[in-house]
Order: C-alpha cells, then structure tokens, then sequence
C-alpha cells in the first residue's frame, strides 16, 4: 500500500471516551514517599504514638492535641535521585536533583479556661505536605537479541481493519489501541498483510534476522500534595483524639523517548532501520480522603497510638500526545499528528491503611518510637467500575497486587539545647511478584538546636528500591532492572508561642 512519506494532520485536539491508564499509572498515587518536617523525616517517620510535630498530623491525627502551645513550621528540601538501569547487561545511570517546600502549617491550642474540666485543651491545625516528587530522570540501554518495538504496533494493529489506519484515517477520531496501529503503518513499521481494506493481519517491516539496539529514557516531573485540616481534643492527662479531613492535589508530567537501530541482513529498501517513538503525558486532578486516630498515655513513659487513613478518591484527568520517525534506505518517515489526546475524567480510588504506633519516653533525655502500618494495594480501583476497560485492568490489580507492611523506628537524644535524631524505615513490595516494585528500605539521620521559641533542625535521608521499568504494556515487554537512590537533605524552621 503507498503511504505519504510525510504526514501531518492539521493540529487540533482530540477529546475521546477511551483509556490509556495501567497499572504503574494507579500505583503512582497510590504509594507516597517520606515528606515532612526534618524531626519527622530523621525520625523515620515513626510519630504515631508521639504527635506534637505538625508532619506526626499525617500518621495520626490525635498528633496535634499533643501540643502544648501553638507553632508554625515551614521546611525546605533538597532531593538528588539516581537510577542505575540494566538492560540486556548494559549498564546505564542517569540522575535528577529538585529543590522545594515541602511542608508548611501551623496549629492552634486552645486551653481549657476551668482546670478541673476533663478536657484540657482543643487543637486545630492546617498543614500541608508534599507526599510525590515525580521529578525523575530514567535511562536504560542495550541489546535485546530477538524483540523489536515493531511487536507493540503489531500487537495492536492485528484485528484493525485496514481502512481505519490508512492514508484517509484521521488519529484524531480513533481509539488508543488503533491510533497506535495507525503510527506503526504510516510510520512504515508495520505492513498489511494483503492490500485490501478489509485486511486485519500485519507483519514487521523492521530487518528480523538478528539483535535490536534499544534505549528508553524517560522524564518526569510534578507534584503530589496534601492539605490536612485537623482537629484534635485532649482528655485529662491519658488520652488525645483527632480527625483530619485531607485535600489531595496531583500534576505529573511524562516525556517518553524510545530509539531502536539494528544492522540486521535487508530484503527491501522499505526495512526499518532505526525508529525514534515519543510520548507526553500529563495527568492532573484533585482527591479527598480522611483520617481518624488516638493516643494513650499508658504511663508517664508509654505511649501507644492507633490510627485509621481512608482511602483516597480521586479525580484525574489525561492529556496525551505522540509522534513517531523511521528510517530506512528509501526515505526518512515523519508521524507527528499534532494532536493533543484530551481523555474523559476518571476516578481513581487508592487503598486505605491502618497504623499501629507504640513509643517509650525517656523523660526529658530522649525517645523511641515504633510505627506498623497495614496497606492492602489490591484495593487499588478505576473508575466508573460499570466501563469494561476499568473493570479489566481492576481484575488485573486484584490478581497481581497484594499487601503491604510498613514498620518506622525513630529514636531522638537530648543534650542542653541539641536533638541527635535517628531512623529506619522498610516498606514491604505492594506486588505479589515483589519484583516489578520491590522493598524500599530507608535509614535516616538529623540534628537540631533550640533557641528557646525558635527551632532549626535538619535531616539526611537515604531511600534504596528496585524494580522492573517495563517499557510498553503490550507486544514489546522487555524490562531493565532499575536500582533507585535516593538522598535527601531537609531543613525546617519552627517558631513557638
């Protein structure tokens, strides 16, 4: 079939009912990082059982009726992270550093005026928090000795009648799934089988015989935060109640860039020797979730503290553009539709958790505290459930997603007007396989100084994970072992009165 060398549809926009969202895209709001104040974060986060830090409102929001007087803290972060990629045994590294807020609040105590009332005193507090940095930079690269990207257009064009993705189809009234068949064709990857209208089978135009160059690097960048509105109540000297009611903010951009060139033995001028294939995703939207929790003061030295964190619901929304190049002997092809996918709002709803929180106080010399927290991803869902597309890829996360244990140590020091702080923190994989997402372990450390009113603290975080960068979903699914590192540095100031 004869196709323009070079095409390009008139730029525009495209709004469509269809889906694009997978599992990785669920599980990038479903997972949050350490954020918050730097006592916080060189703690490990383990603050379930203490409060009295405006980042402890986040684990348990009993933590604000802890405080004695009212505070504001306001903490600035420095995130440097590096990826090691190995694909096919070569080994790649690329890196990302960001400087932001990431934390801001305050909180109010209010006293009880009679003495002899069991309630001592009522807190309210708003903070926010910053709970994703989606600023990353991943690249992996290397040899794969029999797959070529041509399988991902195949895989979506088998099925595909011909007259839909040739030279009179238009990308922008077509599904996902056939405009990426329409790129594979008029980008001369694939070819039809028989040259007729109604022909659905397709074969690569790319030179088979022998081994793929490839390279992935994908870059990202954005935000996810939380606001919390928090009240909490003292009652007498044993007990401290709280409730938070969270606003959840996303934006997160992705640009995707994978090259393919291979020296493979030729048959036609028309084989496929080097391909260029981009993506850009952009996804924003707004959630709601809330939080309820407690604190007991077993004794002057023990404390306990039990938390409950709903699930977040979301509201998202994708834009989504691409464009593909190729080259073979015969001509440099140019897919570049110059159209801007706009996908129908949809829900995301990710898991709630449940936070178990025991610590002991040293009187006024130190602490240690230990948080468990329960988290079961399986619970992960798209929505409206009633869309066959959502129903499919939520059966699919029941089936390979699964619990998850969390456990954070912290333990602090006292010297004169000094804080020497400490942390551990190990989240177990929320994937059954353990393997596409794995264990995140995390050791931490910080300092702090008093000048009465005024505190200044800092902290230095080390995060480890590894997992498997699956590049496409289907077709093509070759992976590169990536190992994620992660040092952070934080500094807050906090102002008491």
């Amino acid at each position: 079939m004869k196709k323009n060398l070079l095409l390009y549809i008139v730029a525009g926009l495209s709004f469509s009912a269809v889906h694009s969202q997978e599992i990785k895209d669920a599980m990038r709001y479903a997972q949050s990082e350490l954020h918050g104040t730097a006592r916080f974060t060189a703690m490990g986060g383990a603050f379930g059982a203490l409060g009295g830090d405006l980042s402890s409102i986040n684990v348990n929001p009993a933590g604000s009726a802890v405080f004695n007087n009212n505070q504001f803290a306001a903490t600035m972060g420095n995130y440097d992270t590096k990826n090691n990629s190995n694909y096919f045994g070569t080994t790649t590294s690329s890196s990302e550093s960001t400087f932001d807020l990431n934390q801001g609040g305050g909180v109010f105590v209010f006293k009880a005026g009679n003495p002899n009332n069991d309630w001592r005193k009522f807190s309210m507090s708003i903070n926010y928090e910053q709970t994703n940095n989606y600023d990353n930079s991943l690249f992996s690269a290397g040899t794969s000795p029999t797959n070529s990207v041509a399988n991902y257009f195949i895989s979506y064009a088998n099925g595909v009648p011909l007259e839909l993705i040739g030279s009179n189809a238009n990308y922008a009234g077509l599904e996902h799934g056939v405009q990426q068949a329409y790129l594979g064709f008029q980008g001369y990857i694939i070819n039809p089988v028989t040259d007729t209208d109604k022909n659905t089978l397709y074969t690569s135009n790319v030179r088979s015989g022998g081994k793929y160059y490839q390279e992935n690097g994908v870059y990202s960048n954005g935000h996810n935060g939380k606001l919390i509105f928090n009240s909490g109540a003292q009652y007498k000297d044993v007990l401290f109640l709280g409730f938070n009611l969270n606003s959840h903010f996303t934006d997160y951009v992705q640009n995707s860039n994978f090259y393919e060139s291979n020296n493979n033995p030729s048959n036609s001028i028309y084989d496929i020797q080097n391909l260029n294939f981009s993506n850009t995703l952009h996804t924003y939207g707004t959630g709601f979730s809330f939080q309820v929790g407690a604190i007991a003061k077993l004794t002057n030295e023990v404390r306990v503290g039990l938390a409950y964190e709903s699930p977040t619901w979301y509201n998202l929304r994708d834009e989504f553009s691409q464009r593909l190049t190729s080259n073979n002997r015969n001509a440099h092809n140019v897919v570049d539709p110059y159209v801007v996918n706009y996908y129908a709002p949809y829900d995301l709803q990710t898991p709630g958790s449940v936070t178990g929180s025991f610590a002991y106080v040293f009187g006024k010399t130190g602490l240690i505290s230990l948080d468990y927290k329960y988290k079961d991803y399986s619970n992960t869902e798209f929505g409206p459930t009633n869309d066959s597309y959502f129903r499919g890829i939520n059966n699919e996360m029941r089936n390979v997603l699964g619990s998850s244990n969390e456990v954070r140590v912290g333990a602090e020091y006292k010297i004169d007007h000094f804080r020497l702080r400490g942390g551990y923190r190990f989240e177990g994989s929320p994937y059954k396989d353990s393997v596409t997402i794995g264990d995140l372990n995390s050791f931490s450390g910080g300092i702090g100084y008093s000048f009465g009113p005024v505190k200044l603290d800092f902290s230095y975080v080390n995060v480890h994970t590894s997992s498997r960068e699956q590049f496409f979903s289907q077709g093509f699914t070759e992976r590169a072992w990536i190992d994620t590192y992660k040092n952070n540095f934080t500094m807050t100031f906090t102002f008491e009165m």
